[in-house]
């Protein structure tokens, strides 16, 4: 995950970013100027999966509604120094998602947005259920037909950012950014179609049915999902795994 991180004090930069790095949160520290780009200039460089971090100041509120009027609807989080009701009051009013006192803990951070994120995709409960499958929005490994598969760092963000958006197709560089984001270090093209094998190996060999659940929409990109006839359960309910073991026969 990629966080925008506006903090005009120098000194509090390192230890936040010890915090975010300490989660696998990429930092990417910007100025006031950053928010005064433009509209279009903002919406080509913030994806919705990135959080964007506003470390408190006298212009707290109007860099707010730059991002919101740029049509963002990343997770937004104010960064105060103190408890004071009237500017929390006015941070949210403004469009903020939450208002956190420093200093931070990593943890709590990445559980808050990641709370943030699951709710802007429709998804109340901590997990999403798709046919023999259960995946899990608080960094667990998903479950299949009820044994956990073990995924690497970078296949359980690939599959997390396919279940947020479960039964929508998601474009190959849509889940290239949520794996790279803005890194230096970042590889050739088909890495993603490489993990995505892996991760259809895995879960093919977990699931009673044998069934891969990632499809290839060709020219657009991939889609979680159950096979066509499977019920979908909803959010933190159980997967029935012997009807849908029976309906694979």
């Amino acid at each position: 995950m990629r966080a925008y991180v506006y903090e005009p004090r120098q000194k509090r930069r390192a230890s936040l970013a010890s915090e975010l790095e300490g989660v696998d949160i990429k930092p990417h520290f910007v100025d006031e100027d950053f928010f005064g780009e433009g509209r279009e200039q903002l919406a080509q460089q913030v994806e919705s999966s990135d959080a964007i971090l506003l470390g408190e100041g006298e212009n707290t509120q109007s860099l707010i509604r730059a991002v919101r009027r740029a049509g963002l609807d990343s997770p937004l989080i104010v960064l105060r120094d103190f408890r004071n009701a009237r500017d929390t009051s006015a941070a949210l009013d403004q469009g903020a998602d939450d208002v956190i006192v420093q200093p931070i803990r990593g943890a709590e951070l990445l559980s808050r947005i990641n709370s943030i994120i699951r709710r802007a995709h429709g998804h109340a409960a901590e997990s999403v259920v798709v046919g023999e499958m259960v995946a899990y929005f608080d960094g667990r490994d998903p479950m299949v037909s009820g044994s956990n598969i073990k995924l690497s760092k970078r296949e359980h963000t690939i599959f997390l950012h396919l279940a947020l958006n479960s039964n929508k197709v998601v474009s190959k560089n849509a889940i290239y950014d949520a794996v790279y984001g803005a890194s230096l270090d970042q590889p050739f093209d088909k890495v993603i179609d490489v993990y995505i094998c892996k991760l259809r190996k895995k879960i093919a060999a977990a699931a009673k049915s044998g069934f891969q659940y990632i499809e290839t929409v060709h020219g657009r990109g991939y889609r979680l999902g159950a096979p066509e006839g499977y019920d979908i359960a909803q959010d933190g309910e159980q997967p029935p795994y012997q009807n849908v073991y029976a309906k694979a026969q």
